[in-house]
């Protein structure tokens, strides 16, 4: 036993998918398994020796380090597993979320340290474990288990999804290549696609949280209702908004967002009944919609307004002050 010094990951041989080709790149982000070597086999004998096994094996027993979802009673969703963190994730696990699940935010907390994010509280780890699964891991593992993206037959394909590629760096039937080569290069592949992501979220998505979460804290000394916020920085703020109306059971409480374009250019925008829906909560008034200028102010009163959309869900002021009074005249209507 001496000369198995070196950790194994076990995995299958033949035709690779995402799900454990992701899975193999996030144990790798382990301290434990960094330097692991990746045996590719059905051979249960050398499955056996290894350290951990992935997607093969027919056994879930993260006690044994087993990890395959293939066995028949297999049923486990990530919220199954992790019931503590909500029940909105219902999707079969493939062996890319058994990781993720069991070792995801150790992954997300070594990436981070990797690249110089010291500072990272464990709030906001919990917050980017959430976000990773959702916008990254989900998509594998319904893939992997042949979950449709929506009823009925799309009216178009998604042919640059992670599966899909991953898929197109197997040999192909009439091409021989490595197999073993061709693995490696997808995991690099899948690899920069989950730290990109990562990185985007740790450097974009999450400071533009704190900022809406400060924003709602302050929403009473902004206008008596509490309906309005005042954002101090121009950033993306749809999604922080609902969740945390929601984790707050505040659903559909902000109407309007008011802030600063550039100095002398202010804006506010109503808040929409979905983050990607049109439709708003409450529209600018009716009088208003697509006028200008001197012509808007007459109309509505305030000196500063400068404009108002069309369709009256957005419109803007020479001054916060303008901004904030088209916010509150808008909420009497």
């Amino acid at each position: 036993d001496a000369k198995k010094m070196k950790t194994t990951i076990g995995t299958h041989n033949g035709v690779f998918h995402c799900d454990e080709v992701l899975a193999c790149f996030m144990l790798q982000q382990l301290e434990q398994y960094k330097d692991a070597e990746i045996i590719r086999t059905r051979n249960n004998e050398e499955l056996e020796k290894c350290d951990i096994v992935v997607d093969v094996g027919s056994v879930f027993d993260p006690t044994r380090n087993r990890f395959d979802h293939h066995q028949r009673e297999f049923k486990e969703t990530f919220s199954s597993l992790r019931p503590n963190l909500g029940n909105g994730f219902n999707i079969r696990l493939s062996s890319a979320g058994l990781i993720y699940v069991h070792f995801g935010e150790t992954v997300i907390k070594n990436i981070l340290q990797d690249n110089d994010f010291t500072s990272i509280t464990s709030e906001e780890i919990k917050k980017l474990y959430l976000k990773m699964y959702k916008y990254l891991i989900m998509e594998v593992d319904a893939i992997d288990n042949g979950v449709p993206i929506c009823e009925g037959t799309p009216n178009y394909y998604i042919n640059s999804n992670l599966s899909a590629r991953v898929d197109r760096f197997n040999p192909s039937w009439n091409r021989k290549l490595d197999e073993q080569a061709q693995f490696e290069k997808a995991k690099s592949m899948v690899g920069e696609e989950f730290v990109n992501n990562l990185l985007h979220f740790a450097s974009s998505w999450l400071p533009a949280c704190k900022i809406v979460e400060t924003s709602v804290d302050k929403a009473a000394n902004i206008h008596e209702s509490g309906e309005i916020i005042e954002l101090l920085e121009a950033c993306p703020w749809k999604e922080h908004l609902f969740e945390l109306e929601k984790s707050r059971n505040l659903d559909g409480k902000f109407k309007y967002v008011i802030m600063m374009n550039k100095k002398t250019d202010w804006r506010v925008i109503c808040v929409p009944v979905e983050p990607q829906s049109f439709t708003c909560r409450k529209f600018l008034p009716e009088n208003w919609r697509g006028i200008r200028d001197d012509q808007l102010r007459e109309v509505c009163g305030i000196p500063d307004a400068s404009f108002c959309h069309a369709v009256g869900f957005i419109g803007g002021a020479t001054s916060r002050e303008g901004a904030l009074k088209m916010a509150v005249e808008s909420l009497k209507t």
